[in-house]
């Protein structure tokens, strides 16, 4: 069963991204901010995260290049999801190592499309 970590401090978008992902056979794992998500990681080996990027304690960003600067999390795939859809924001966080970026609101077909084929990228790894 694959495996997604959602990143947000949005309860509703935690939800939503959940309801989602849930019927699709994919267990979801859920972290309020980074540092909770790198507590989670520490677990757990999701097989993707997801994260917002303005979260209070540590922002997508900084969680995105911890992820890729851990060598025991540094092949999983990261998806930002953000309101910020400036080119420069796109750019940025492409440049931490991110794998994907899509902008909030967002459609939820788009959302599945994007999950699925990073996962196939990562399991053709």
């Amino acid at each position: 069963m694959v495996t997604i970590l959602i990143v947000d401090d949005s309860n509703s978008l935690r939800q939503a991204f959940s309801s989602i992902l849930t019927p699709l056979k994919m267990k979801v794992l859920l972290a309020n901010n980074g540092n909770h998500a790198i507590q989670m990681l520490g677990q757990h080996t999701p097989d993707l995260v997801i994260t917002d990027l303005i979260m209070p304690e540590m922002n997508g960003y900084e969680l995105c290049r911890w992820i890729k600067n851990n060598p025991s999390t540094q092949t999983i795939p990261v998806l930002m999801c953000s309101t910020k859809s400036e080119e420069f924001d796109r750019y940025w966080g492409m440049k931490q190592g991110a794998d994907a970026y899509m902008t909030k609101p967002f459609q939820a077909a788009e959302l599945i499309t994007t999950v699925q084929q990073l996962l196939e990228i990562s399991q053709s790894r």
